[in-house]
């Protein structure tokens, strides 16, 4: 039994490896890009649209509107690095139904790419924001003593990200896999079902927390402080 996808070889030459992980990506990544390009083809903005355009505008809207709640004064702005996090952690959810995949979020070399994607999206976004001597500065506050605190800050909460999202899609592909070679076929459905559910949680959750770090990253210190009260007479 694999514990994750990376120990599915498919072709090894000396030191180069295909594995299960590499190849359900690109595949991924193949099914996203080419589902993108058959749905947006022929939009239209008339009242009669598509199914697909009407269930890409509900999923887009509803994207937008989280992304606003966190915080962000420009949902659309974020809306491409954000909506593909949450749709290829979703996708590679989803696509656990198929017999013999595997999803590549249950390898943590995949959830360590998709949190360094966090970890250098959060300075740009944030000088993009704040302009760069504004997003360095944040680091010296409240104090400069607090420095180093928050570089480790940067760094743990990308690792986090990355342990978080691995042990959950790994433990539910674990169970899955335990069940069935224990109990009848039943059984394990439910469990697929459940870890399907447990999946876009997941997906939610590894959004939301990008949009929040962002959100952080690109809040003027300025904004925060409250304005001082008019002199009295």
């Amino acid at each position: 039994m694999r514990l994750t996808p990376d120990a599915w070889i498919f072709w090894q030459h000396g030191f180069f490896k295909l594995n299960a992980t590499i190849v359900f990506t690109w595949a991924l990544m193949a099914v996203l890009l080419l589902g993108a390009a058959l749905i947006t083809r022929q939009l239209a903005t008339g009242h009669v649209r598509s199914r697909w355009q009407n269930l890409l505008e509900i999923v887009v809207t509803a994207i937008v509107g989280q992304i606003k709640d966190v915080g962000l004064k420009h949902p659309r702005r974020y809306l491409s690095f954000l909506g593909t996090l949450f749709l290829f952690v979703t996708t590679a959810a989803l696509g656990t139904v198929i017999p013999g995949y595997e999803p590549p979020t249950a390898s943590l070399s995949t959830t360590v790419a998709l949190a360094l994607c966090v970890l250098v999206a959060v300075p740009l976004f944030g000088i993009s924001g704040q302009g760069l001597a504004g997003y360095l500065k944040s680091y010296l506050q409240p104090t400069p003593i607090m420095l180093p605190f928050n570089l480790i800050s940067e760094v743990s909460r990308t690792l986090a990200l990355a342990v978080r999202l691995f042990g959950n899609m790994m433990s539910g592909s674990m169970i899955i896999a335990i069940l069935l070679s224990i109990t009848p076929f039943v059984f394990p459905i439910v469990m697929t079902v459940l870890g399907l559910l447990t999946g876009m949680v997941q997906a939610y959750i590894f959004t939301i927390l990008a949009a929040v770090y962002i959100a952080a990253a690109t809040r003027s210190s300025k904004a925060s402080k409250k304005p001082s009260p008019a002199p009295t007479h």
